[in-house]
C-alpha cells in the first residue's frame, strides 16, 4: 500500500514511511492510495475474532511492508494492557448501543491508537537505529494517552502542549505526573488551537522538522486514524451477530474530526449499506456542526465548556475528508486550506447534497450536555462523561426506527467529575488509576503559545542519535 498526501507533494511512499513522517512534508495529510474493500464473506468470516485478531485483519489491508508476525506481535502487545478482555465493550441502554473507548491506561478512547502507534514506533526505530522527537498539542486526552504509550522507552522523547487550566484537573494530572525523563509537559497560555497552530508550523518548517528527527501523535498521523476504523469494523460485527441487521448508525463526538473520519474509512470499506449514516456531534465550538448543515467551515471563538477535548474551532482531519469531497483533486484540496490559512473560513455550501449523504450533525449546548447526562443515569443508571453525552444527545434527535445506533463513549466519566457531580449530585465511582492521582508530584513548563520559544525548548531538549 502506497500513501500520498492530500496536498500532491507527497506520492508514493510505504506505510511505516508515512508513520515516521506525520504530517506530509508539503503541509498536508497523508492517506492510502486506495480503500481496500471488504466483501460481505470476508466480513461474516471475522464475526468470532478476538478484538486483536480483528485489528490484524484490518491494518493489515493497508500494511504491507511490516512482516505479518511481526504487526501480530505489536497489535497483542498493544490491547494487552486493556482493561477489559473486549478491549472495546458493547453496552445495551434501552434503543442505543454504547461502545465503551476508554478501558485503556488513561481511560479515554486515544488509548486504542497510541498503545499501538507507541509500540509502532518502538519497533521501527530500533530496526533502524534512529531516534524520534515527539511533538503533540492536546485538547485533553490525547496527551496523556500519547506519554503512556511511548514513556520510559528508549530513543524517544515526547513534547505534549496542553491549554493552561483549559483541560480538566485529571487530564492534567494524568500527563503532568508521568515523571519519566523522556516526558516533557508544556502548559501553554492559551487555546488548543493555538497549541496545534504551532506544532503544525513546526512540522511545516521541513529542515528543523528532519535535523530534530520530529514525529507526530495528534490525529495527523495516519495510524491513528487506521487503528480507529477496527473499533467501527467490531461494532458492525457484533450487532448484526446479534440483531442480524445489515445497516447501523453510528454518533460521535469530535473536536478534530479524527474518529469521525476512522468511521468514513470504515464505511467505504465494509460492504455497502453495512454504516448507513455517521451523526456528528460537537458541542458549542461549532464549526464542524456547521459545516454538515449549512456547509459554512469557519473559525469562530473557542468556547470553554465541560468537554474540553471538543473545545476545537479548525479540526486537524478535516482536510483528509475535504479531499473526497473535491473529487480526490490534490491541487483543490490544497487551494482551499490556503484559502482558509488566510481567511479562516471556506464556503462549502455547493456541496451540501454530498456532505449530507455522508454526516447528519447537531450542536449541543452545556445545559443540554448536562440534562442528558442526568436523564441517562436516571433512566439506566449509567454514568455519561460530558463528550460521550453530547454524542448521545445527537444520537436521540438522529435516531431512525428500526436501524440500530451505536454511541462512542470516548472517556470515562470520573475524568470530568465536575460535570457528573453537577448533573447527577454526586461524584462517579473512582477507577484504581486515580487513586491519589491529584495529590501526586508534577511536572510541567509554563509558556506563552510563541513559537519560537517553543522551538528553542525543544532544541534544548531532544534527543539526537
Amino acid at each position: 500500500m502506497q500513501y500520498f498526501s492530500t496536498r500532491g507533494g507527497i506520492a508514493h511512499i510505504p506505510f511505516t514511511k508515512a508513520v515516521l513522517m506525520g504530517l506530509a512534508e508539503d503541509g498536508g495529510l497523508l492517506l492510502p492510495r486506495t480503500i481496500p474493500r471488504i466483501g460481505s464473506e470476508t466480513l461474516s468470516s471475522w464475526q468470532n475474532l478476538s478484538y486483536s485478531e480483528l485489528a490484524f485483519e484490518v491494518m493489515s489491508r493497508f500494511i504491507d511492508d511490516i512482516p505479518d508476525s511481526d504487526l501480530r506481535n505489536l497489535i497483542n502487545k498493544s490491547y494487552s494492557t486493556f482493561s477489559h478482555p473486549e478491549v472495546t465493550p458493547l453496552v445495551h441502554c434501552g434503543n442505543l448501543h454504547i461502545l465503551e473507548l476508554f478501558h485503556g491506561p488513561t481511560l479515554a478512547f486515544k488509548d486504542i491508537a497510541l498503545q499501538f502507534l507507541g509500540n509502532l514506533f518502538e519497533y521501527l526505530l530500533a530496526k533502524n537505529d534512529a531516534v524520534l522527537n515527539i511533538l503533540g498539542a492536546t485538547s485533553g486526552d490525547t496527551g496523556s494517552a500519547a506519554i503512556y504509550g511511548v514513556r520510559g522507552k528508549d530513543r524517544i522523547n515526547i513534547f505534549i502542549l496542553h491549554p493552561h487550566q483549559r483541560v480538566s484537573p485529571v487530564q492534567e494530572k494524568q500527563m503532568t505526573t508521568v515523571l519519566d525523563d523522556n516526558v516533557f509537559n508544556i502548559a501553554i497560555r492559551g487555546s488548543f488551537d493555538d497549541g496545534q497552530a504551532i506544532v503544525k508550523k513546526i512540522f511545516g518548517d521541513v529542515e528543523f522538522k528532519n535535523n530534530y528527527a520530529l514525529g507526530a501523535i495528534n490525529s495527523i498521523n495516519w495510524a491513528r486514524v487506521l487503528a480507529q476504523v477496527v473499533y467501527y469494523v467490531w461494532s458492525c460485527l457484533h450487532i448484526c451477530k446479534h440483531e442480524k441487521d445489515t445497516a447501523l448508525d453510528f454518533a460521535i463526538p469530535t473536536g478534530n474530526f479524527g474518529d469521525i473520519f476512522a468511521g468514513y474509512i470504515a464505511k467505504r470499506m465494509l460492504p455497502e449499506g453495512t454504516i448507513r449514516r455517521l451523526v456528528l456531534a460537537t458541542n458549542s465550538n461549532d464549526i464542524l456542526s456547521r459545516f454538515v448543515n449549512s456547509g459554512d467551515y469557519s473559525l469562530g471563538t473557542v468556547t470553554q465548556t465541560s468537554s474540553p477535548s471538543m473545545d476545537i474551532q479548525s479540526a486537524s482531519n478535516f482536510e483528509r475528508y475535504l479531499y473526497y469531497l473535491l473529487d480526490s483533486e490534490t491541487d483543490r484540496t490544497r487551494d482551499q486550506m490556503q484559502i482558509f490559512a488566510e481567511t479562516g473560513k471556506i464556503d462549502l455550501s455547493s456541496y451540501q447534497d454530498q456532505i449530507r449523504r455522508d454526516f447528519s450533525a447537531l450542536a449541543v449546548t452545556e445545559e443540554q450536555v448536562i440534562e442528558t447526562i442526568r436523564d441517562f443515569h436516571k433512566e439506566f443508571n449509567y454514568v455519561l462523561d460530558p463528550h460521550t453525552a453530547i454524542g448521545v444527545r445527537a444520537a436521540r434527535h438522529h435516531k431512525k426506527q428500526g436501524v440500530p445506533m451505536v454511541c462512542l463513549a470516548t472517556a470515562h466519566p470520573a475524568k470530568f467529575g465536575d460535570a457528573v457531580r453537577d448533573a447527577i449530585g454526586s461524584e462517579p465511582e473512582t477507577p484504581a488509576a486515580f487513586i491519589g492521582l491529584l495529590e501526586r508530584e508534577a511536572r510541567c513548563e509554563h509558556m506563552d503559545a510563541d513559537i519560537n520559544s517553543i522551538r528553542d525548548y525543544l532544541k534544548a531538549h531532544a534527543r539526537h542519535g
